[in-house]
């Protein structure tokens, strides 16, 4: 029975949309996770000065583990690993070795030092919640959770390694493991040590996430020995790759930490608004945007280790289609069911209208951008394939610089001319909510996330300049269809107002499921008659996998 779980998880698949759907739907799994996590701590604890702590505490953590961790991420380790086993299995170990106990020491030590100098890092970040009685509890969470950036890490590092085979099933358990964690976390430790309660929770997580891919990295003999000895020629191979690559997620962190910063300053429940509202834009990028690049990176590193340009070119133009064809479709749903999806994700106990509709605002402000995303995560993904880490590593600092500076002066802005903040109020529908320049911060981070798309498409359409026109049609194919089905799902929502019962969640939810269908197969009829090559490829793939019939046993029956 063991053998055959191995055997089932441990399974190769080497499809790039086979990859990319397996990814997907363990994205699916993982998400509804995230949304009860979700929808328990805003019922438990509404968007207020505990959960703000509880937001605030992991920007440290998550920090470190972008900084250190990311050094053996998979977008790393991967190519490299795989150019390590072609030249045999004594090459492949010795480089495993290596790079673990470096690793090791490394997230070690920083941890410990992250660990002592909690406190004046933590006060200088969010003065206002050490001023208003919370600063004790913020610093012991972010203690507690400095436990993460290392569980998590060992668990990227092994995730390398089960990639570089193509074992894409096991990978994909790890993510809904550390949201189980995290809701055991809620149910059973947050009512007895509050908000420390919460953050063991996540401690829980990221050890399940890690402990799924232990077996089968022992199973092969690719797990590590302990040992303080280790090559520097193999780490400082990988970290001449990989700092680059840190630089350029850590200052994607580095944004997101100075808009949770504003969000502090901006009145209680600020930080919850902020986050909660990411956390639900976040559901396209994890299912196609992070999936399809995930899927795509192993197939695109072993086409550039060839010398397969073609390939190559080939893979991203299919992959990129397909992102563009799921997110933009999906996105403009989201915009237009986003009260129902707040409603019905987070509204119940301690969360307010107030807070309702703040998120609501700020998801939509959030997910205009959520194709973007995805397309950016397939673009890094496809540099650091062809081994290219600093064209990334500029686009992202500029990027980086912009967001932030617009974070500032959309605040400022807000505050001083009461035409600009009457008007976004209007537009967004978030008049007399509590603090509504919140909505700044998805604002500016929408921006910068254009321009960074922009500068990563015209960085990567000079060197493959076959790139861009085929994806283009897609594009203009799938927004076409997805203005005209998101205004039909939109008038929908109209004529549904007076089939359920919206004073319930059931009502709400099923208000917004039934136009979301609508929409969706409005969607579906327009890139129909546009003909739309990837809406054939699906059908075509859903015919081939659920009507699949076996010719050998058709031949056998009587005529």
């Amino acid at each position: 029975m063991v053998k055959r779980i191995f055997s089932f998880v441990g399974k190769e698949i080497s499809g790039l949309h086979e990859a990319a759907y397996l990814l997907a739907l363990s994205s699916v799994a993982s998400l509804l996770f995230a949304l009860v996590r979700d929808r328990l701590l805003a019922h438990m604890l509404g968007a207020g000065a505990d959960l703000d702590v509880y937001f605030a505490a992991f920007r440290v953590p998550d920090f470190i583990f972008v900084a250190v961790a990311s050094l053996v991420s998979t977008s790393i380790l991967v190519p490299f690993l795989i150019e390590a086993r072609q030249k045999g299995e004594d090459e492949l170990k010795s480089s495993i070795e290596s790079l673990f106990r470096a690793f090791t020491f490394l997230i070690v030590v920083v941890s410990i030092a992250a660990a002592v100098f909690m406190e004046p890092i933590q006060r200088a970040l969010f003065p206002n919640i050490f001023a208003a009685g919370k600063g004790a509890d913020l610093v012991l969470a972010s203690r507690i959770l400095l436990l993460s950036p290392i569980l998590l890490g060992f668990g990227s590092f092994f995730a390398s390694i089960t990639q570089m085979q193509n074992r894409f099933l096991v990978y994909a358990l790890g993510a809904p493991l550390y949201n189980i964690g995290i809701i055991l976390g809620i149910l059973f430790f947050l009512p007895f040590y509050g908000v420390t309660g919460l953050v063991w929770g996540v401690v829980l997580g990221a050890a399940l996430l890690l402990c799924i891919q232990l077996p089968l990295v022992i199973r092969d003999g690719h797990f590590p020995t302990f040992s303080f000895s280790f090559e520097w020629a193999r780490v400082k191979q990988v970290a001449r790759l990989s700092i680059p690559r840190t630089i350029t997620l850590s200052s994607q962190q580095l944004s997101t930490l100075a808009l949770v910063s504003f969000a502090s300053f901006l009145g209680a429940g600020s930080i919850s608004i902020f986050n909660l509202s990411f956390n639900l834009q976040s559901v396209p990028l994890s299912i196609i945007g992070a999936s399809y690049s995930s899927a795509a990176f192993p197939m695109l590193a072993r086409f550039m280790a060839e010398g397969n340009r073609e390939a190559f070119l080939g893979k991203m133009i299919s992959a990129a289609k397909h992102v563009i064809f799921w997110a933009v479709p999906l996105s403009a749903l989201f915009i237009v069911l986003r009260a129902q999806i707040v409603r019905t994700v987070l509204g119940s106990g301690a969360f307010s209208w107030s807070d309702t509709r703040l998120t609501s605002a700020a998801l939509a402000l959030f997910v205009v951008s959520a194709a973007g995303q995805s397309l950016i995560l397939l673009f890094v993904r496809s540099f650091y394939a062809e081994g290219k880490t600093a064209k990334p590593l500029l686009i992202n600092a500029i990027s980086m610089a912009v967001t932030v500076g617009l974070g500032f002066l959309l605040i400022k802005l807000y505050h001083l001319v009461p035409l600009f903040r009457d008007f976004t109020e209007a537009l967004m529908k978030a008049e007399g909510s509590k603090d509504s320049s919140v909505l700044m911060l998805p604002l500016a981070f929408s921006i910068g996330t254009f321009l960074n798309l922009f500068l990563h498409w015209v960085s990567f359409g000079r060197e493959f300049s076959g790139f861009t026109r085929p994806v283009l049609k897609t594009a203009f194919h799938s927004v076409g269809a997805s203005l005209i089905g998101s205004l039909i799902a939109y008038r929908s929502l109209r004529l549904f107002d007076d089939v359920f019962d919206l004073s319930t969640a059931f009502g709400i939810f099923m208000q917004g499921l039934c136009a979301g269908v609508v929409g969706i197969v409005a969607i579906a009829a327009v890139l129909a008659l546009l003909r739309s090559q990837e809406l054939r490829d699906i059908s075509a793939a859903i015919h081939e996998k659920v009507w699949k019939v076996d010719r050998s046993s058709l031949d056998k029956l009587p005529s």
